[in-house]
């Protein structure tokens, strides 16, 4: 059993073996996450916050909670306490270069591109592609070139459709970039993203291991630090799901402390750090 939070005012709730195993059955249900049992005590720390919000001093009532029809609210606000949103603008800066070099080139002989950022968290990742699109193909917004941008948490796909950002935020931006596609935000300490790269991308709400409401093909799907929350089954079944939606030739970026394994290695051939392209000889995803 964690002992109870050590904070001032903190509630004191038990939180035995069970509970984290019930925990974990849930988590992995809803969401997919794979919750080892290194993981616990960082666990309660975030649950602990929950049951403080929600005036619960059990854990065997949260439990309950999750459990009633009306519990939608708190079951993401459960995933949001599970995971961390870890971004930056241009992070993994290989992976830029690689769609500028490998990618954007065939673009003005395509008459459709599609990108998927697959846990897009609060936007900086597909605010990068499109901005690297931008600055490689200047009339990338007049042509059929759409970022597709998803993440499980409403709240935190609210805040990317926003497009708004900190000071310290825009930094890893590169100077040139940032002088043309960022401008002054509704307050004095925030910047926004302009008109271009936000009318390229389509924010929505999306749990990875639940069916996809499309059918692709894309040109380049991004999922960096996301599968890392799965176990390897689930992994290797998401690997397998987005080899099906590339396009022959297409691209798979991953974060750096993944690696695709498992069936999708017929289809998937490494091209580079963390990055796979599809095997032209496994034919392509059908368009909707």
């Amino acid at each position: 059993m964690i002992p109870a939070p050590s904070e001032p005012g903190a509630r004191d709730f038990r939180f035995t073996d069970e509970d984290f195993r019930a925990l974990a059955r849930l988590a992995r249900a809803e969401f997919g996450l794979s919750l080892a049992e290194s993981k616990k005590p960082l666990v309660y720390s975030r649950l602990a916050r929950r049951l403080r919000a929600r005036e619960i001093s059990r854990f065997q009532d949260y439990m309950a909670l999750l459990g009633t029809p009306d519990a939608a609210d708190e079951r993401l606000e459960l995933i949001s306490a599970l995971t961390t949103n870890v971004t930056s603008f241009f992070r993994e800066k290989h992976h830029f270069e690689t769609l500028r070099q490998a990618l954007i080139p065939d673009f003005p002989q395509q008459s459709r591109v599609r990108i998927w950022s697959a846990g897009c968290s609060s936007g900086q990742e597909p605010f990068s592609i499109a901005m690297t699109i931008l600055d490689a193909l200047p009339d990338a917004a007049q042509r059929d070139i759409r970022i597709l941008a998803t993440d499980i948490d409403p709240a935190i796909v609210r805040r990317a459709k926003a497009a708004q950002y900190t000071q310290e935020e825009v930094e890893t931006i590169p100077s040139e970039l940032r002088r043309s596609w960022i401008g002054l935000g509704a307050r004095a300490d925030q910047f926004e993203m302009a008109a271009a790269p936000r009318q390229m991308i389509s924010f929505a709400e999306l749990n990875l291991i639940d069916p996809w409401p499309f059918h692709g093909p894309f040109d380049a799907i991004f999922c960096r630090n996301v599968a890392i929350y799965f176990d390897q089954d689930t992994q290797q079944t998401l690997w397998g799901r987005f080899a099906t939606m590339l396009r022959d030739d297409g691209f798979l970026f991953i974060g750096h402390s993944e690696r695709v394994s498992g069936p999708a290695l017929q289809t998937l051939a490494t091209a580079g750090v963390t990055t796979y392209r599809k095997k032209p000889a496994s034919g392509g995803a059908v368009a909707t």
